[in-house]
């Protein structure tokens, strides 16, 4: 047993003062007492719960600022006085082609460097937890290997080595376009049947601890046919999360409702038993009727808004949604960014710009806007994650995130005023220290292992952008 005093603890709902803190021997809490003892490992400042990253992938953190040139021209040329730039015609789909480039080349050794760097980020930013959403399952020709769950093991090394949880969602992709469209050559490394598929999930499954659990992730509509939608769902036995991207772009809402007469969050609702077992990633064009029924039914919706930024997708209708008792976590999706308070920051940001109002995101007159933000992804990120996380409450991995209430930025401010200032005072890192299961992870804002972590890194980006 492991005994921790904190000075001012967030629980996720509420403040403790001079909270007593007892973790046991797998990492869970056991209890928290307000004005309890102040023996034991000593938390100074203010603790806040471990963000959970609801959404990632983290072959692409290996292209991180690789694809911010615009593509060629195209041989139409536009009116004179008009805008031709090559720019004005780049999308989310000519920047899948150049992803698809980036991680066709990776290997297993790839992957598990890259990833262990990204978690050892993530966790120095105050994420605790990942749900990986992994579809790089077979080798650059396609071929399968040894174990269909090679890659997504990788990446479970990777987050054992860093010390992050981990939420493994390994992806079926069964087709390249609404309909059954045959896939492309960059989507080859992608495909599995869904019998291969759910062997993949029984390897994972197999390896579940404390800081380990399994869902499973049909990747869109538009890459899974309805029988293998209904297939998979109704093979996977296990208790974990089931997440899905939809409506990220109008595009795909558009082929949605030729393929199918709906748009894809009402098709998705009419034709799957979505609950609060569900992640509905991006959602981002929702009408009416969708916003309402989404959130009837409990489950999350997955906001990744750096990526929906860097992608063009659009804005979330996030006061919306949370107006009609929706629930809400955040992912780094492709990893451009990888900050829970960069996340945070444009949920915000983005609202006021389509508004032109301020704190639209707060909750309610009087309320901190920081802290409700933080709230609701704390709750909506746990469930998507399918683990005891999110809270600091008996019962609950003990993962905190230990603010630096001595720093120029946090200084003199108390409580809710922590938690706005961490969220909105800027890009530097307030983050003094990081537990995830009870164990330091993070001191001085630094990972314990960031330097063999980062030459490993380094090493293999070299050796990739060397085959590109």
């Amino acid at each position: 047993m492991q005994r921790f005093f904190v000075e001012h603890l967030f629980t996720g709902s509420a403040w403790v003062e001079g909270a007593c803190v007892e973790v046991d021997s797998a990492g869970d809490i056991v209890s928290v007492t307000a004005n309890g003892s102040s023996d034991g490992i000593r938390l100074p400042g203010c603790v806040v719960p471990g963000v959970p990253n609801v959404h990632c992938h983290a072959h692409q953190r290996a292209m991180a600022g690789l694809a911010e040139r615009s593509g060629p021209a195209s041989a139409a040329a536009s009116r004179p006085g008009t805008e031709s730039t090559a720019a004005a015609r780049d999308s989310f789909w000519t920047w899948r082609e150049v992803m698809y480039r980036h991680v066709g080349r990776m290997s297993p050794d790839d992957l598990e460097a890259v990833a262990a760097q990204l978690y050892v980020e993530m966790l120095e930013a105050g994420y605790t937890a990942v749900g990986e959403f992994q579809y790089l399952h077979h080798d650059p020709s396609g071929k399968p290997y040894a174990s269909p769950a090679e890659m997504s093991l990788r990446c479970l090394a990777a987050a054992e080595a860093a010390g992050i949880g981990l939420t493994s969602l390994p992806v079926l992709y069964t087709s390249g376009g609404f309909g059954g469209q045959a896939a492309s050559a960059g989507q080859r490394r992608f495909l599995c049947t869904v019998d291969t598929f759910l062997t993949l999930v029984e390897a994972l499954e197999e390896r579940c601890s404390a800081n380990h659990t399994v869902g499973i992730a049909p990747h869109s509509l538009r890459a899974v046919l309805p029988e293998d939608l209904a297939a998979v769902l109704g093979g996977f036995r296990g208790e974990g999360p089931i997440h899905i991207h939809i409506a990220e772009q109008t595009r795909e809402v558009e082929d949605c409702l030729r393929w199918s007469g709906q748009r894809p969050v009402a098709w998705l609702l009419d034709h799957a038993p979505v609950d609060g077992r569900w992640c509905l990633i991006h959602a981002t064009h929702m009408d009416d009727a969708e916003v309402a029924a989404l959130a009837r039914r409990g489950a999350v919706a997955g906001l990744c808004p750096t990526t929906e930024a860097n992608l063009g997708d659009g804005l979330f209708r996030a006061a919306d949604f949370l107006a009609a008792g929706g629930r809400l976590g955040i992912g780094s999706d492709s990893n451009s960014s990888v900050s829970p308070v960069e996340e945070l920051r444009w949920l915000e940001y983005g609202q006021r710009l389509d508004t032109r109002r301020r704190n639209v995101l707060a909750g309610g007159a009087g309320r901190s806007t920081g802290r409700n933000l933080l709230e609701r992804v704390l709750a909506g990120g746990a469930q998507a994650s399918g683990r005891a996380i999110g809270r600091l409450a008996a019962g609950c991995r003990a993962d905190f995130v230990v603010l630096d209430t001595d720093h120029p930025l946090l200084v003199g401010r108390t409580q809710d005023a922590w938690i706005d200032s961490w969220l909105f005072s800027g890009n530097r890192s307030l983050i003094r220290e990081v537990w995830v299961g009870g164990a330091r992870r993070v001191a001085d804002g630094r990972h314990l292992d960031a330097e063999a972590v980062a030459a490993r890194f380094g090493g293999t980006m070299q050796a990739l952008l060397r085959r590109s």
